[in-house]
């Protein structure tokens, strides 16, 4: 996998997302926030998450739906359950996936961080799969960008989110990712 000058990896499936904004002049992409999501909630099936990320989630196809199909919401990366991956906006360009947010005193988590989506939920361990692409997919971000540190959802955003959730596999990333800062509950 290789970038494009923009922050597009190749080698990704690529779906543009609307919900995405230029960074803040002089701002340097430090921080990974990875997130887990399905749609509906603990269903892996379909392409919902996709449409949600586009603004093209029909509301009256789930009753869980008609709850979030008006947000505006995307993230950098989703990676599905079989492990492919698609990218909704390019690196260098904030996604809109970590809301109200802090990381070590600074706020808007969007502006320096990029976001991966894990499809899976707080109760299901992810796939084998799944984790097989994270590890390069983040070595490819250190490699382009000055990675800092790696936290969940749950760490920018405490009280108000809970993902990646329980069943993340930290140790295994702390064994991956020497050199990172990492939330000090799960021993960085």
């Amino acid at each position: 996998m290789r970038w494009r000058g923009d922050g597009w990896l190749k080698g990704t499936r690529w779906v543009f997302s609307p919900n995405q904004g230029g960074r803040p002049a002089g701002c340097e992409v430090s921080l990974i926030v990875l997130h887990n999501i399905s749609l509906p909630p603990d269903d892996f099936s379909g392409n919902w998450v996709e449409r949600f990320f586009t603004n093209q989630l029909d509301p009256q196809l789930h009753p869980y739906f008609s709850m979030i199909a008006e947000l505006q919401v995307s993230a950098h990366f989703l990676v599905r359950r079989d492990g492919r991956v698609i990218q909704f906006v390019g690196c260098d360009r904030r996604a809109w996936h970590a809301g109200r947010s802090t990381w070590q005193g600074r706020e808007n988590c969007n502006d320096f961080s990029v976001g991966i989506e894990l499809e899976g939920s707080d109760s299901q361990p992810f796939t084998a799969e799944q984790y097989a692409v994270l590890w390069p997919l983040i070595a490819k971000l250190r490699a382009r960008y000055p990675i800092r540190a790696l936290a969940g959802h749950c760490h920018v955003a405490p009280g108000r989110k809970t993902d990646p959730g329980p069943c993340f596999d930290w140790a295994a990333l702390r064994s991956r990712c020497s050199g990172l800062a990492l939330p000090a509950e799960v021993g960085g």
